[in-house]
């Protein structure tokens, strides 16, 4: 299968006019990684790489995908809200990409799984990876666009093409996916409310039986009501969740 190489010169010109700075690398241990450690980091920047080696998902857990197969980026970003109520951005990217997904093909419905999992029915198309730098946050995102089913790292996870999407060229789909986290973002440094409703219309959590295993070990087992301005998970069983792996119950 001969996958389009990614092209720095023409996604930045894409982004003419906007503040992001793509830089694209043919293999790197995990973009997340490399831009953590970039010296003079800026609002702004962007690692996209074809392959990674060590690639990383949340809870320390890898990531993997095919040369070219998938979408592998880490931004950076310095938000001009409280670094206490940083714990959203998670939601907003994710939020980014349902939206960007949206204006490339109305026909593909996906969702979100809190706090991090893009889905398309129950299986999953992308996850994300947040880190806090000490002036600013790293948000890693994976996304599988032209893996076929023998390539899906799980059997419970599939891809644009799997799932007939109209765009599969990754220097159109990233462009997308920036100028409307920098919407979302925006909107929420203004201390607009409009993000967090859109992000409760496109979760497939809220409004289900969960259980929800908690890095203590501990399992709570309610129904997910809500996310508060936090990015928590609100239990109907009055718990709060900043942190944890959310199962749906059927």
């Amino acid at each position: 299968m001969v996958r389009e190489a990614l092209n720095e010169s023409a996604m930045n010109a894409t982004l003419i006019g906007s503040y992001w700075r793509v830089s694209v690398f043919q293999s790197v241990t995990s973009t997340q990684i490399e831009l953590i450690g970039k010296d003079n980091l800026q609002h702004g920047d962007v690692y996209v790489s074809e392959f990674q080696s060590a690639g990383r998902g949340r809870l320390d857990r890898t990531f993997e995908a095919i040369e070219s197969s998938a979408l592998l980026f880490s931004i950076y970003l310095e938000p001009k809200r409280n670094k206490t109520e940083w714990s959203l951005i998670p939601l907003l990217a994710g939020l980014s990409l349902v939206n960007a997904l949206k204006n490339l093909d109305k026909k593909v419905i996906t969702s979100l799984k809190w706090p991090n999992d893009l889905l398309i029915g129950d299986k999953k198309l992308a996850g994300i990876l947040v880190e806090a730098t000490d002036n600013g946050v790293v948000i890693g995102i994976g996304l599988n666009v032209e893996m076929s089913k023998s390539e899906l790292p799980v059997p419970t996870a599939t891809s644009l093409t799997l799932e007939n999407f109209a765009e599969l060229n990754r220097n159109v789909i990233l462009p997308k996916v920036l100028n409307n986290l920098a919407l979302i973002i925006e909107l929420w440094e203004s201390g607009s409310n409009i993000a967090i409703e859109q992000y409760r219309q496109v979760s497939s959590t809220l409004g289900q039986e969960v259980q929800v295993h908690l890095p203590t070990g501990e399992i709570l087992k309610s129904r997910a009501m809500d996310v508060n301005e936090l990015g928590e998970l609100q239990l109907a069983s009055g718990a709060r969740v900043n942190v944890g792996d959310v199962i749906h119950l059927r």
